[in-house]
């Protein structure tokens, strides 16, 4: 068969089961490609450490799910839940899942660790919609990783309220978290539940500086494991020149 005639199955276990109303674009579907996107949810509503915790063999049995249909890559995704545990030890727990069920899989910490390393970053400022303890662990997975975090700042409010902030004020809080850092290489946004795709190519207008964001990189890592390269533009550099 023809690459281009080629179909792929991607098997995503979400964390959440927000309402479509709730969700933002996904930029997977954009991709030109006979990629067959299924998911299944971990549905976590509270967004805390405790709630993660446990979560691992939830995440584990619905990716088995995804590799006993034949799936060409499975994206066991939400940065938090694997983040807790460590760099070291989520690169250990994936690398064991995919020997197990014969399948690729990444995660989404995963995915943006490649990105930051794709793109040359060396130090970044960052930011998310977890409180000041959760952020603390994400930035020692960074540093972890081999990165220099200069901030993880939080933009606060409550986890099932997330996709109710307007996009403008994702936008201010990021620019204000940006001012912080000029001598930042990128700008990180970690999460996927706030509206906040369409603001990442002008973040990086108005600042001058690459961001990684999550929903742009994994449109962006799915078609590298894939073997794709389509660029698709008006949603930051990384997506719009597709590095690889």
């Amino acid at each position: 068969m023809a690459d281009s005639e080629k179909e792929y199955l991607v098997g995503t276990v979400r964390p959440t089961n927000r309402p479509e109303a709730g969700q933002e674009l996904d930029l997977d579907t954009l991709i030109p490609a006979k990629i067959k996107l299924l998911s299944s949810t971990m549905n976590f509503t509270q967004g805390t450490p405790e709630e993660f915790s446990t979560s691992m063999p939830g995440y584990e049995a619905k990716s088995a799910e995804f590799a006993k249909m034949g799936a060409n890559l499975v994206r066991p995704s939400g940065a938090p839940p694997f983040m807790l545990l460590g760099y070291q030890k989520e690169q250990e727990l994936i690398g064991s899942w995919e020997k197990k069920y014969n399948v690729p899989m990444w995660t989404s910490g995963q995915n943006h660790v490649r990105a930051f390393r794709t793109l040359g970053v060396k130090k970044f400022v960052g930011a998310s919609y977890f409180p000041e303890k959760m952020n603390n662990i994400f930035a020692k997975y960074f540093t972890d990783a081999g990165f220099e975090v200069l901030g993880m700042e939080g933009i606060g409010g409550a986890f099932a309220d997330v996709p109710k902030i307007p996009p403008e004020k994702v936008l201010e809080f990021m620019l204000s978290v940006a001012a912080k850092h000029k001598n930042a290489d990128a700008i990180y946004m970690l999460g996927s539940a706030w509206k906040s795709v369409e603001i990442v190519e002008r973040l990086e207008n108005q600042t001058g500086i690459t961001v990684v964001h999550a929903g742009p990189a994994r449109a962006w890592g799915t078609q590298l494991s894939l073997g794709l390269r389509h660029k698709i533009k008006g949603y930051g550099k990384l997506l719009a020149e597709m590095p690889s």
